[in-house]
Parts: structure tokens; C-alpha cells; sequence
């Protein structure tokens, strides 16, 4: 038997101490430490070794020991720990998000955002080694995904429709599909290509815009909506919060003090929108009425997520609302606000703006949030230059996929927010949405991965994952979920540093929690697989 050459040593070293520490993370996140099972599984491939080997490689076990030490001493410095995860992190990682409850509804505060690691494992090539195929961190291979996702496909809980996409980042490429060109009902998992469309047709850090311009009259103001769901009545601190209808008052209550006395009287325009308020499925508390003026999502109760009563009209409501505001700032305000349309070049007394894009997508992502991605449809279709209305947010939303370069075979985008069951695209559309936002040539799509929900701790995954489960902590994803349709799809980081993402759709589900746990299970088993 040769003796192994140096660079075969250092290679097997390297696979032992990265395989050792993501072991010991794995039983952190589960508030165990494990380290006797590891120990175990080294001593048994040490004494199936060849004795020359084992020789040579007893010259390195200092090397190794090491190395696992000084990972050890970096996981105890970043503490304090709190059930296996930094309290820093799980207080931004739990906030109050709303369970995955099978209708995808509802918004929440903007997601804590993911460090940018994301970025850097999809973006950057890795350094390369002698027998990895270019690529320090192996690649998975097909055969290898195979056997594993392969057996839990068939789960009898997932319905007659099923396809999968996983993809590697860094290459680019399917490693794994099956039927993954068909298409199938996406349920919210759509509001990953609406968020592609937006951020690449508008850029991340665009802002919608709200405002009080004069009216035709000396005493007339008009509160123009200009798509921004989030605007919010209630009170806000900080300077991270969505547009305030407060602050506009403030705002205009200066400015009209300087202007005159008064009376005036308020309008609001809602033109911006055309055809239907009411999305195909009708009045639903997962969804308000879909108009560019309201205030806290039309929400008729104290609720900033998941289903709620509301408002028959939000538009109406916001701008009595606003009356309200203007006349405790000392504005006189005469009747009710009644709606009128701007005259076009009107002067602007006051306005806010929405937080950045980017935020909105993110909070859209992780509440799988109706409004938000109905209002970012029409907010492509405006960049597009075509109605703001659902026909014409579903054209510029599929045309701005097209410039992407995405998979559209089969494809029919009828809606944003995934509620419409006309929608269709497939799991390989899905995958290579996120493979775009990982990309370093598409740096504008990276909130679509920020701001997927991490299982166990925030989102519309908050409460799927057990406390034990592998893909705890591990796997970010977006859900959808309606009557007979699951959909899952998102990234992770396996068991050999990989980053991959994948989407998994099923559809003719009659069993929703089953369904979800067999989803669940395969996406943890792509973060516990080397696959090779």
C-alpha cells in the first residue's frame, strides 16, 4: 500500500475537523453536545484505515485537535447561549411572526435581515483542491440526492402532483429535478418571482411615496395613495418603522399654518390603480381590497399580521383618519373627505415614504404578506409603464422574469400574491429565482434570501421544525399553502458547506399538516446531506 500523498492528508484532515464542527453545531442548535457520537464515528474509519495510513496521519492529529479546539473556544466566545442559539440572535429571530396556518396571510414588522453570508457562498468561487472538482467545498451529486430525497418523495401524505428542483449556487447548475420543468399551482411560494420582478424592474432601495398635494380650490388639499400598504395610523419610534400617517400630518399641519388659516376641506385619489379593488377569490381576510391609499393594511383590529377583519373601503378610511389627525394639530377640516382626482403637476404640501424595497420584500417573504405583493405587482406594472391593475401587474411581472432569464415554459402568472389557483409556474422557475437573488451579477434580488423564513424561529415557519429537527436554525424558505396545495422552496447550507437552494411543490394534498411535515423533512434532509 503507497503512502498517502501530502495533499491527500491535508484533505482528509480538512474533512474531518469542517465535518466535527458542523456536527457540534448541529448539536448545539439541539441544546446537546454530542461529542461522544463523534468521537465514535472518527475511531471507526481510523481502524477500517490501512496502518501505512494511519501512520502518516498520526503525524497530523495535533493539527486536527487543534483545530476542533479553537472551533470550540469561537462558539463559546460568541455567547451568551440560550437553548442552543446566541440570545441576540433569537431575539431578533422571534419576534412576533404568524404561523404558516394554511392561508398565507398577513404582515408583520420587516424581517431581521440574514448576515451576509448568503451572498458570499453563492457569490464567490471557492478556493480549489486536487480531488474536489475544482471546488473545495465538494459538490453534491445527483445520485447522491437522489437516494436521499428520492424515498421521501413517495410519503403518501404529498399529493398526486409532486416536482422538486434543487440547484447548486455556485455553479448554477440542477443537480437534482424531478418533473421540475412542469408547472403546478405555487400558492405563496409566487411571491418570490413578484419580489424578482419588483426589485429588478424598481431597484432595492426604492421608496413608494405618499403625499398631500393643493387642491383646485385655495382650501383644497388631496391625500394622494401611491401604493404603499405598509402606511401606517398608529404610533411608531425609531427611525426603522414604515411611512407614518402621523408624521404626514405633522408635516402638513406646518404647511398649511404657513399657508393660511383655513377652513380647508380633504380629498383623497386613489387613481393610480384601475380595474377590480377585489382580487378573483372576493372579500377575504387574508387580502384587503387592493387600492393604492390605506392605512395598517385596512386592518379593522390592533393585528399587524396574519388574517384579519377589513375595511370595506381602506382608502375611505385612511383619509377620514387623516382628517382626524390634521384637525387635533389645529387644522380647521370642513365635512367628510370625499374622493377626487389630483389635477397632474399639483403643488406637494407634505409627503412620506415607505421603507426601502428591499424591506418591503423582505417583510412580504417572511408573513407571506397579500398586500404587500399585490401593491409590488402593480408597483412593476407601473415601472412597465401598463395598468396597475392585475392583468397588468401579471404582463410586467412575467416580462421582467423573461429579461431574468428564467424558465417560463408552461408558466401563467395570474395574481401576486398566490392566492389566484390560475397561477402556475414550476419548481425549476422557483429554484432559479433564488439562484438569481445568490447571484453576484444580480446583487438587487438578495433580499429575496434574506428575507425567507428561517425554520423554528420567524416567519410562516416560526412553528414548523421541532426543537430537535436538523433543519432547525438551518433552513430559510418561502411557503405556500392552499386548500390541496404545499409548496416549500428556499436554501441550505449541507452537510459538507454547500450552499443549495430548492423548491418542492405538491399539489392534490388532502392531508395539509402531513403534507407540511413531508416538505419540512425534505429540506432537512438536504441540510444534513453530503449527497455524494
Amino acid at each position: 500500500m503507497p503512502e498517502a500523498r501530502s495533499w491527500q492528508v491535508r484533505e482528509w484532515l480538512r474533512h474531518r475537523v469542517s465535518r466535527g464542527r458542523r456536527e457540534f453545531d448541529r448539536a448545539r442548535g439541539r441544546g446537546l453536545y454530542e461529542w461522544d457520537r463523534v468521537r465514535a464515528r472518527i475511531r471507526r474509519e481510523w481502524r477500517r484505515m490501512p496502518r501505512e495510513r494511519q501512520r502518516t496521519w498520526q503525524l497530523v492529529t495535533v493539527s486536527a485537535a487543534t483545530g476542533l479546539v479553537v472551533a470550540v473556544v469561537s462558539v463559546l466566545v460568541a455567547g451568551p447561549w440560550d437553548g442552543g442559539q446566541r440570545t441576540a440572535e433569537r431575539a431578533r429571530a422571534t419576534d412576533d411572526r404568524a404561523p404558516d396556518d394554511g392561508r398565507d396571510g398577513g404582515p408583520g414588522r420587516p424581517a431581521p435581515s440574514a448576515p451576509p453570508v448568503l451572498a458570499a457562498l453563492g457569490a464567490r468561487p471557492a478556493p480549489k483542491s486536487p480531488d474536489s472538482g475544482g471546488d473545495a467545498v465538494p459538490p453534491p451529486t445527483g445520485a447522491g440526492l437522489a437516494d436521499t430525497l428520492e424515498p421521501l418523495l413517495d410519503d403518501s401524505a404529498l399529493g398526486d402532483e409532486r416536482s422538486v428542483a434543487v440547484m447548486d449556487v455556485t455553479t448554477g447548475q440542477q443537480v437534482f429535478g424531478s418533473k421540475a420543468g412542469t408547472a403546478a399551482v405555487p400558492a405563496s411560494t409566487i411571491k418570490l418571482a413578484t419580489g424578482a420582478a419588483a426589485l429588478s424592474a424598481l431597484g432595492p432601495d426604492h421608496r413608494i411615496r405618499t403625499s398631500v398635494v393643493a387642491g383646485a380650490g385655495r382650501g383644497d388639499i388631496v391625500l394622494v395613495g401611491g401604493g404603499d400598504p405598509t402606511l401606517t395610523a398608529r404610533a411608531v419610534k425609531g427611525d426603522d418603522h414604515p411611512a407614518a400617517l402621523r408624521q404626514l400630518a405633522d408635516a402638513t399641519a406646518r404647511a398649511l399654518k404657513k399657508r393660511g388659516p383655513g377652513p380647508y376641506r380633504l380629498d383623497y385619489d386613489t387613481s393610480l390603480y384601475s380595474g377590480s379593488k377585489l382580487h378573483p377569490i372576493g372579500p377575504n381576510e387574508n387580502l384587503s381590497p387592493v387600492v393604492p391609499l390605506m392605512a395598517d393594511e385596512g386592518r379593522k383590529d390592533d393585528s399587524d399580521h396574519g388574517p384579519a377583519p377589513r375595511a370595506e373601503d381602506p382608502a375611505a378610511d385612511a383619509a377620514g383618519t387623516f382628517a382626524s389627525m390634521l384637525r387635533d394639530r389645529g387644522v380647521e377640516v370642513t365635512g367628510e373627505p370625499g374622493s377626487s382626482k389630483a389635477a397632474k403637476g399639483a403643488r406637494t404640501v407634505a409627503s412620506v415614504r415607505s421603507q426601502p424595497l428591499s424591506s418591503l420584500v423582505e417583510r412580504m417573504l417572511t408573513n407571506s404578506d397579500n398586500d404587500i405583493a399585490e401593491a409590488l405587482s402593480r408597483q412593476t406594472a407601473l415601472a412597465a409603464g401598463k395598468p396597475a391593475s392585475f392583468a397588468g401587474g401579471a404582463k410586467a411581472v412575467t416580462q421582467r422574469l423573461r429579461k431574468l432569464g428564467l424558465p417560463l415554459t408552461g408558466a401563467r402568472i395570474a395574481d401576486g400574491s398566490g392566492l389566484d389557483r390560475a397561477d402556475h409556474v414550476s419548481a425549476g422557475l422557483l429554484a432559479q429565482v433564488l439562484v438569481r437573488a445568490a447571484d453576484r451579477d444580480h446583487p438587487q434580488l438578495r433580499s429575496l434570501l434574506t428575507g425567507l423564513p428561517v425554520a423554528g424561529f420567524s416567519g410562516t415557519l416560526r412553528t414548523r421544525y421541532a426543537q430537535d429537527a436538523v433543519g432547525r436554525g438551518v433552513v430559510r424558505a418561502k411557503t405556500g399553502t392552499l386548500t390541496g396545495v404545499n409548496t416549500l422552496a428556499g436554501s441550505v447550507v449541507d452537510a459538507d458547506g454547500r450552499l443549495l437552494v430548492f423548491a418542492f411543490m405538491t399539489n392534490g394534498t388532502t392531508d395539509a399538516d402531513g403534507a407540511q411535515r413531508a416538505l419540512d423533512r425534505m429540506a432537512s434532509a438536504l441540510a444534513n446531506c453530503g449527497c455524494r
